[in-house]
């Protein structure tokens, strides 16, 4: 049963008096867009603005002062400028594109300029474009940015006297958007549509061989695998009829790069009467993008759906920049694009594109395209029509419920690569898959694939569309934004489930006693092997559903349980297996025999877990990491994945696999090399380095199936993470007691800034070291009570 219906929160508070609590006023000045910054502990701030523009404004300038340099350089990429300041073969951060070197990210994104791309979604009217309000946010954000380069000095030795920072313009705030939301797209594919030349003319239509179909599909799977070990995320929200009080709970967790461009920043922003929001948003946005109000809490997870389709041209034999369609000739367009280079000539290179796209010669190294003289790959991105992100997080900021949360989504359409999980004060849950994917049906995939589409779609999701028939264009469905994708009634959708959880695998499993069914192959798979991770993930949540009566505080136990299923299905096997050994040896892959006996006991007596202080958790990663590379995962279970039992299978380790001592040895050797025990705990060895000091870090790499995802870098002479490239981020446990304000508790992982003379470049990375929260700090009352309280107004000079 649900409890009784909360009271209406009150409304958004009004801006402070100068000096309340302790905080002083700093830097005032006159005229213009203007902000007052409230900050809290750990540097997060909470912005108050009387309207949008201004809203902005103190974002862009909050945002500054602690990411300037990071910021600076998002903008340089998105303007096209890197190898101008930076040289071309340099390699960009991939937090915008997928660019291998700074004259590939340069070349798309000045063709995107060149093109007036940005500006004509601008210019689209709502809803299609941007609203007003999410226009006004752009605009204060870049002022916000620029005001404070005006009147502060950089410390941040990254930057600092940089000729590359520059004022910036909302065009350059919009261009940021867009390369997000083409990040699965044509992002993807920046190499591939920059390189793209026609083929000599001398070249003869069977000069260059197809792509290989069974390689291609197999390059495609890990290509579109979400979740993979670049970003990834776990949510779950948790009806009231699992609650202690019948009010819902959300626990979100999406993991995302410790560095660069795309990470979380903290903050709250509020205008009073229409708005009051607060989360993590994304380096360069001026919208909260994952987060709560006083009445819902949502986070999104990196979905399966696949973002792109390609489209097989059929070309002149006289002319290879020329297609046919439906017999007639259409020829294709010219991008010219040239590139400024430190210390060398321009650049220009030509890029060509169709009505479909851009021509692609790879989408990536793994997954070459051929452009020969009968064929050519076009590439189609719906989401590059899309820059409606930031109305769908207002939408969010402004909801009342989960039933809002799906409104707004509907009514947007402009999430392009996640999921959403939310939950309400009212007890509410919902999961959907709402996101911008080409309308390819799995009618259209049949009878419109080429042939090496009619591999990769079953396989991957990635559809090969035959380019030389109209009829084999993405169709339109009449309730979306846009045509060519998907309209919301199709989006697989959960309502009210007693949980709802999601870890980067397709929606078949949101629930797993209320599958989701009946989706298109585009949108992910059904009846088929889920990761570790979701299948650890399912067995929790489940667990903490029936038994009931969860609270925040269960939230935040799940987020530092730090169990590896892999453990709990293998190494207690793997024990017994070394023990068995004959002599206590086993050969390791480069022939040498190793004593492996001290490490039966320490596999035995491993707690399972990835906490700082487990002893074992190190060799059990460093074994599970060299079993899984070397032995193929049809031979590494006795029982194997069944439908039927999607949580629980497969299962057994197959102990009797050639490369299950093998990985013993290897992970004993290098262990014993590199001078560390095999019992050592494992904070000794996993840790990042803040301001000279070693900070241990607990969690797991993706195949152990850790909820607290981290996935760190290995030094193999120190025996030694010393590291951590991507994993949790920004996380958040909440929930609602009846009163007016929500119970939440929030850990940015990495901290505030990016700055190393920061107060806030690690605090919260201690925290999340010794597994602490910072109580947020939403209503009025709990800001103004905050002893680090410190008030900073804000304008344009």
């Amino acid at each position: 049963m649900r409890g009784p219906r909360p009271p209406a929160p009150p409304p958004a508070p009004p801006a402070p008096p100068p000096g309340r609590s302790g905080g002083r006023p700093e830097r005032p000045s006159h005229g213009g867009l203007s902000a007052t910054i409230r900050y809290t502990e750990y540097g997060i701030p909470h912005i108050v603005a009387k309207d949008y523009a201004d809203l902005g404004f103190g974002t862009g300038w909050a945002q500054a002062a602690d990411q300037v340099c990071t910021l600076a350089d998002g903008f340089v990429t998105v303007r096209g400028e890197r190898s101008r300041h930076f040289g071309p073969d340099a390699a960009p951060d991939l937090s915008l594109s997928s660019a291998t070197t700074n004259l590939s990210s340069d070349l798309y994104f000045s063709g995107v300029r060149r093109a007036g791309t940005v500006e004509k979604l601008l210019a689209e009217p709502a809803p299609r474009g941007p609203s007003r309000d999410a226009e006004e946010l752009m605009r204060g954000f870049a002022a916000g940015y620029n005001a404070w380069l005006a009147q502060n000095r950089i410390t941040d030795p990254a930057c600092r006297g940089a000729a590359w920072v520059r004022p910036v313009t909302a065009l350059d705030v919009a261009a940021r958007g867009f390369a997000l939301s083409v990040l699965g797209g044509q992002g993807r594919a920046v190499d591939g549509i920059t390189a793209a030349r026609p083929p000599a003319p001398a070249a003869g239509a069977g000069t260059a061989q197809a792509p290989d179909a069974a390689a291609t599909a197999r390059a495609a799977r890990e290509l579109f695998a979400a979740g993979d070990a670049d970003m990834g995320s776990n949510a779950v929200a948790f009806g009231g009829s699992t609650t202690a009080n019948g009010r819902g709970l959300l626990l979100g967790n999406p993991h995302y790069p410790w560095q660069g461009g795309r990470r979380f920043w903290q903050s709250q922003q509020t205008i009073p009467g229409r708005l009051n929001v607060t989360g993590g948003s994304l380096l360069g946005s001026a919208t909260v993008s994952i987060g709560h109000n006083a009445h819902v809490a949502w986070s999104h997870t990196v979905a399966t759906g696949v973002t792109l389709n390609l489209h097989q041209l059929t070309l002149d034999p006289a002319d290879p920049t020329v297609y046919l369609v439906d017999g007639r000739r259409e020829r294709m367009t010219q991008r010219s694009v040239t590139v400024a280079v430190r210390n060398g000539a321009p650049v220009t290179r030509t890029q060509w594109w169709t009505r479909y796209g851009p021509v692609v010669t790879s989408l990536g190294a793994s997954l070459p395209l051929p452009w020969t003289a009968a064929s050519a790959y076009a590439l189609n991105d719906p989401n590059a029509a899309n820059l409606r992100g930031s109305d769908t997080a207002l939408g969010f900021g402004r909801a009342r419920g989960t039933d809002d949360v799906l409104a707004s989504l509907r009514r947007t359409q402009g999430l392009p690569w996640v999921n959403t999980v939310a939950a309400d004060s009212r007890g509410h849950t919902l999961f959907t898959q709402s996101q911008v994917l080409p309308r390819i049906t799995d009618e259209l995939a049949g009878r419109c694939s080429t042939p090496l589409g009619r591999v990769t779609y079953p396989s991957s999701g990635l559809a090969v569309l035959d380019g030389s028939r109209g009829e084999c264009a993405p169709g339109r469905d009449r309730d979306a934004v846009q045509p060519g994708i998907f309209g919301p009634a199709a989006m697989p959708t959960l309502k009210d489930a007693p949980y709802a959880e999601n870890s980067n695998d397709s929606a078949w499993l949101a629930n797993a006693d209320r599958p989701l069914t009946g989706y298109e192959r585009i949108f992910g798979t059904v009846g088929t092997q889920r990761s570790m991770r979701t299948r650890g993930a399912i067995e929790d949540v489940a667990a903490m559903a029936d038994r009931g009566g969860l609270t925040v505080r269960d939230l935040q136990g799940q987020q530092f349980a730090d169990r590896a299923p892999a453990g709990d299905l293998t190494a207690a096997d793997a024990a017994r297996a070394c023990a068995a050994l004959p002599g206590s040896t086993a050969t390791g892959s480069d022939g040498r025999t190793v004593d492996v006996r001290g490490a039966c006991d320490v596999l035995a007596g491993w707690d399972r877990t990835m906490d700082t202080g487990s002893r074992g958790a190190l060799l059990f990663d460093r074994f599970w990491r060299a079993l899984t590379r070397t032995v193929p995962a049809g031979e590494l279970w006795q029982v194997p994945f069944s439908p039927a039992d999607p949580v629980r299978t497969p299962n057994t380790l197959n102990t009797g696999a050639k490369g299950v001592a093998t990985a013993l040895a290897d992970a004993v050797g290098e262990l014993r090399a590199a001078g560390v025990p095999l019992d050592a705990p494992l904070g000794e060895h996993q840790y990042v380095v803040r301001g000279g000091a070693r900070i241990p870090v607990g969690g797991g790499t993706e195949s152990l199936g850790v909820w607290n995802k981290v996935e760190p870098v290995w030094d193999p002479a120190r025996g030694d993470y010393t590291d951590v490239t991507t994993g949790s981020s920004y996380i958040q446990a909440v929930g609602w007691n009846g009163g007016p304000c929500p119970v939440a508790r929030t850990l940015l992982t990495y901290s505030q800034s990016s700055d190393p003379a920061s107060p806030h470049h690690a605090d919260q990375t201690r925290l999340f070291s010794a597994e602490k929260w910072v109580t947020s700090r939403f209503c009025e009352r709990d800001v103004l009570a905050s002893p680090a309280l410190r008030i900073v107004r804000v304008r344009e000079r």
